[in-house]
């Protein structure tokens, strides 16, 4: 290949590096792009109407000529030096330009094409113009010169250019529609898993019509299969019917007042829902065309409020209950024991364990005690040896709060005089707790307390307040009852009640 040619004339370097032109060829994408077959369909469509070896569609930026599509070269670039179309570019002045002997143009006589491979001698061009802008050109070109060229050919020619910048700027319309559908797309997949992540179904309503259109969890909210078309009489049909009316009010005023439309209501499943929406379209008379809206499941903020009321009232009970207890252990210790350090040492023991039962209470809703917790907790700080003083035999089982209550008194009672007068006052002592479920649904437990190897036991003459608390602190207990055995060998106790 022959020497590099001299770079174009002022005129068309500047044509070249047009900053609007630029900006246009960079908006489009192209340069160094796929080939496309409607572009190749062109070029050869050219080469056969003017019987060339070569055609190409050029295009120019500031340093280089890129071929999007060629025929009968065996390269896709040129330095811009080398360009024929940088000079279609420049040239304003005729909608082609045509050169018939390179060779004897001083203009490209020393072009590497001209002198060297493919050795191009005729050449005519005619430029692509996309937004106002010419970007390059669609050429013929051969090695033998012409004198003579038919202006029907070149008319022609000039018609595929343009049908070639027409191209660029149908194709560079699809792929920012592409792109755009493309983030509609992404946007509406954002918008859908934000809508499920919250649970929220979505609708839209045609009002005129009654058609509803809704996401997949509205579908699911209502109960209504997604196969078939939605109305909105499937909708209000999935309302509970006593809840109706105030889902009608709401909706009265937003049509006629314009507020926006707010209700909650259950649907036929049991689930509460809250319901939001707005009209967005009315007539010319001010009638309302098309409301859209969002319905969220609020089962469980309504179940965990109920649930907090019904804490709150349970929580005023108990307080009444355990301070007629406290008062009513405070006016049986002080009878009895009237000296004040002893009545301290009495009392506060008895309070600790109301204080621990309901710690315990507290730390799982009121909702109950596991039985053999509340021995672990009553009965095992009384241990002086170690654990094997005492034998746990029976199945866990939850007991009511008031249950829970009354058997941790009674628990603390004999614990308390087992580590004083029983088997827990000495190393080989041992208590027994175990118990069985009574009826025919499990629903009523017999609990024994035995004691072992303790001092023997001399039974009281007078019932103390420790026994008296011990017979009577299930009292509030429908159907229970609690026995007590001071047998010498050890004290014996049996506890029945009902679980429910």
């Amino acid at each position: 290949m022959a020497n590099k040619s001299e770079s174009p004339p002022a005129a068309v370097r500047a044509c070249v590096i047009n900053t609007a032109r630029r900006d246009v060829l960079a908006a489009l994408n192209v340069l160094d792009s796929e080939d496309d077959a409607d572009f190749d369909r062109l070029v050869r469509l050219a080469a056969s109407i003017f019987d060339t070896p070569i055609a190409a569609i050029s295009l120019i930026d500031a340093e280089r000529q890129w071929f999007k599509s060629c025929y009968g070269l065996k390269f896709r670039q040129t330095p811009v030096e080398w360009s024929f179309s940088a000079h279609v570019i420049a040239d304003r002045r005729h909608p082609c330009m045509t050169v018939s002997d390179a060779a004897a143009d001083t203009r490209f006589a020393s072009n590497p094409l001209v002198t060297g491979d493919p050795g191009i001698r005729f050449y005519a061009g005619a430029p692509i113009t996309v937004q106002g802008q010419r970007l390059g050109a669609l050429a013929v070109a051969g090695p033998t010169p012409r004198r003579h060229i038919d202006q029907a050919r070149l008319d022609q020619l000039v018609a595929l250019a343009n049908t070639a910048a027409a191209l660029f700027e149908l194709k560079d319309e699809a792929r920012v529609r592409a792109r755009t559908a493309a983030e509609l797309i992404k946007e509406e997949w954002r918008h859908a898993l934000t809508l499920e992540a919250g649970k929220v179904g979505s609708w839209v309503w045609d009002i005129r019509t009654g058609e509803v259109v809704a996401n997949d969890i509205l579908l699911r909210m209502f109960g209504i299969d997604p196969t078939n078309p939605v109305t909105v009489d499937d909708i209000f049909g999935a309302i509970n019917p006593g809840d109706r009316p105030e889902v009608d009010a709401a909706l009265d005023a937003t049509f006629e007042d314009g507020v926006d439309y707010v209700s909650e209501f259950r649907v036929n499943s049991g689930r509460w829902l809250i319901g939001r929406g707005r009209v967005y379209q009315r007539d010319a008379a001010g009638k309302p065309l098309v409301m859209m809206g969002v319905s969220i499941d609020i089962t469980d903020a309504r179940e965990s409020a109920d649930h907090t009321r019904y804490l709150l009232r349970e929580l005023n009970h108990r307080v009444k209950n355990t301070l007629a207890m406290i008062q009513s252990l405070a006016r049986q210790t002080l009878r009895r024991t009237p000296d004040p350090q002893r009545f301290i040492d009495a009392f506060s023991g008895r309070l600790r364990t109301l204080s621990d039962a309901h710690a315990l209470l507290s730390d799982r809703d009121w909702s109950g005690i596991g039985l053999h917790e509340l021995i672990d907790s009553q009965v095992g700080p009384y241990l002086l040896a170690d654990v094997a003083q005492l034998v746990v035999e029976g199945e866990d089982v939850r007991l009511p709060p008031d249950h829970a209550l009354g058997l941790g008194l009674i628990l603390h009672e004999l614990s308390s005089n087992a580590v004083k007068f029983g088997a827990l006052s000495t190393a080989r002592g041992q208590v027994r707790i175990s118990w069985v479920l009574e009826g025919a649904m499990q629903e009523r437990i017999r609990l024994f307390w035995t004691e072992s190897d303790g001092p023997p036991v001399t039974p009281p003459v007078e019932p103390g307040l420790g026994t008296r608390l011990i017979q009577r602190s299930l009292d509030k207990i429908v159907d229970s009852q609690v026995t007590l055995d001071f047998s010498r060998t050890g004290v014996e106790a049996q506890i029945a009640f009902p679980l429910a």
